[in-house]
């Protein structure tokens, strides 16, 4: 079994580095949950990223430096799928302040620990005073479990096993790179594009053009292009959990500008747009698959099954059944 412990390297990521005394910095407050059986696959990427950061902008004029802390529901050493071990800091009444951001693991152990009562009453409380919290994969269903705004449930329970192993394998590919993705964004807003691209250069060089894509790294694109690029971003993403400030992120806008930028050049609000998207999915899956309407829902981004019925209704005037048995008979299938 592989350990962790204070003075390794693993720990050494949640280290900032050693300013001069001349230097004044504020310090951003990064905190990521860990839990027994969780992955390090995205939790290690998030750390890594504010690491190398610090390292990048140590000898730079930069406002602000990362101190980043593992914690546990009771602290001490925790064991990860992989069998190591990693020290952690216990939950306490100092952290009902709120950190700068919040990233919870996700991993196989993370449907258990949702199910730990302190720790989502912790959640719920630490929610309220911290900027952003980000789930990791699984981590999403700690923060269903805390009714924390903004994570949609995934439900796998009656996928057919080869589609379940499809949506796992998926899922750990997208990890690292997802938790890539909202790091650099505190690290673009807090430090420039400069330092963000450098550190994304630096962890995953072959992730390039997909990861300047989300920080908006379009320097001498017109606003049109750069509402473009963004409405493809919504296009290719629109059957994860996005919003349109993230797509605005994607255009180097305001959230503003953004929003009069695109009705402007597409004819319809950046809503609308991520709305349509996710309907053609829907309807496609309804037609060509067997899988239950509310799991449809939940692939496409559209929440559950009652929300994609009013919609439905809404938009198509009939029901999401309706559509499917209309459909289908009208290709003979």
């Amino acid at each position: 079994m592989a350990y962790a412990s204070l003075e390794s390297p693993m720990v050494g990521w949640v280290r900032a580095p050693e300013r001069s005394a001349h230097y004044a910095a504020a310090t951003r407050h990064i905190a990521i949950l860990l839990f027994d059986g969780c992955s390090l696959l995205g939790a290690g990427i998030v750390a890594e990223v504010f690491h190398a950061a610090n390292e990048l902008s140590s000898s730079a004029s930069h406002n602000w430096i990362y101190d980043v802390s593992f914690l546990s529901a009771a602290g001490g050493n925790i064991t990860c799928s992989s069998s190591i071990r990693v020290w952690t800091d216990g939950l306490d009444a100092r952290h009902y302040m709120g950190f700068d951001a919040l990233f919870v693991a996700g991993g196989k152990g993370a449907h258990s620990a949702a199910r730990d009562e302190r720790l989502i009453a912790w959640l719920r409380r630490v929610h309220a005073n911290t900027s952003t919290v980000r789930p990791i994969g699984e981590g999403r269903s700690l923060l269903e479990a805390a009714c924390i705004n903004g994570v949609q449930q995934r439900d796998f329970g009656s996928y057919s096993v080869r589609e379940e192993r499809e949506e796992r394998n998926g899922s750990e590919a997208n990890d690292r790179l997802e938790s890539m993705k909202s790091a650099l964004m505190l690290i673009k807003r807090d430090l420039g594009i400069d330092v963000a691209r450098n550190v994304a250069e630096r962890l995953m060089p072959d992730a390039g053009d997909s990861l300047m894509s989300l920080l908006g790294d379009s320097t001498g694109k017109s606003p049109a292009d750069k509402v473009r690029a963004a409405a493809r971003w919504l296009q290719e993403n629109c059957q994860r959990s996005i919003s349109i400030a993230d797509a605005a992120q994607v255009a180097a806008m305001s959230e503003r500008n953004f929003l009069r930028r695109f009705k402007m050049e597409v004819g319809v609000t950046p809503s609308d747009y991520l709305l349509h998207a996710r309907l053609a999915i829907t309807c496609s899956l309804l037609t060509d698959s067997e899988l239950p309407v509310d799991k449809i829902a939940r692939r496409t981004g559209m929440g559950n099954g009652d929300r994609l019925a009013k919609i439905f209704r809404k938009r198509m005037k009939v029901s999401p059944t309706e559509y499917r048995m209309k459909t289908r008979r009208e290709a003979g299938i």
